[in-house]
C-alpha cells in the first residue's frame, strides 16, 4: 500500500471589499488545482462581505477571523502558500508596517517571516492607489518577496459594467515558484 501525500495547503486571506462575495470562485479554482484551502478573513470581511456558511461548506473548515485561545487546537495545518484576495488599502499598508492587530494581519506578517510564498490581488480604488503610503507599501512588500497581481479598482467602465476580478490570477502568481 502506498502512502498518499497530502495536498498542499493554501491560506486564502479575504479582506472587506465588495468583490469578496466571489471568493468561492477562487476556492473552487484552488481546489481544482490540487490545493486544500482554509480561509482567514479580516473581522470586517467576515461580518457580511461574503457568505460564511457557503465558504465553510466549500472548504470543509471553519472561517478564521479571531485568534484561538492557548491550548485550542490549530484548525489549519501550516500553509504551503498564502493568497490575499481581495487585498485592501488598509490591509496592505498595515501589513507593510508590520502591524499584526488582527489574525489576518498576524498571519501575513508571520508568513513573510517564515518564507512562505505569498501572492496578493489588490483591490484598491484609483485615489487610494495614488497615496504615497500605499505605493511605499507595495515596494516594501515586494522587497520581502510578496508577489502582486494586477491592481483592481472596481471602477465602472464605459457601458456601465465593472471588470471581472482575476481570482485565478493569484494562483498563477504562486505557480511562478
Amino acid at each position: 500500500m502506498t502512502e498518499q501525500r497530502p495536498r498542499p495547503f493554501l491560506y486564502v486571506v479575504v479582506c472587506a471589499a465588495g468583490i469578496a462575495a466571489g471568493v468561492g470562485r477562487l476556492i473552487a479554482a484552488a481546489q481544482e488545482a490540487g490545493w486544500e484551502v482554509g480561509v482567514i478573513a479580516t473581522p470586517v470581511a467576515a461580518s457580511g462581505f461574503f457568505d460564511v456558511p457557503a465558504v465553510e461548506a466549500q472548504t470543509g473548515r471553519p472561517i478564521r477571523s479571531a485568534a484561538r485561545t492557548p491550548g485550542d487546537p490549530r484548525p489549519f495545518p501550516p500553509p504551503d502558500a498564502v493568497l490575499v484576495a481581495p487585498a485592501t488599502f488598509n490591509t496592505i499598508n498595515k501589513w507593510a508596517a508590520g502591524t499584526a492587530d488582527t489574525l489576518a494581519l498576524g498571519t501575513l506578517c508571520e508568513a513573510c517571516g517564515l518564507g512562505v510564498p505569498v501572492a496578493v490581488l489588490p483591490c484598491v480604488g484609483e485615489a487610494l492607489a495614488a497615496h504615497p503610503a500605499y505605493r511605499a507599501s507595495l515596494v516594501r512588500l515586494g522587497g520581502m518577496g510578496v508577489r502582486f497581481g494586477d491592481p483592481y479598482s472596481g471602477e465602472v467602465q464605459e457601458g456601465g459594467g465593472r471588470p471581472e476580478f482575476g481570482w485565478e490570477a493569484g494562483l498563477a502568481l504562486l505557480d511562478r515558484g
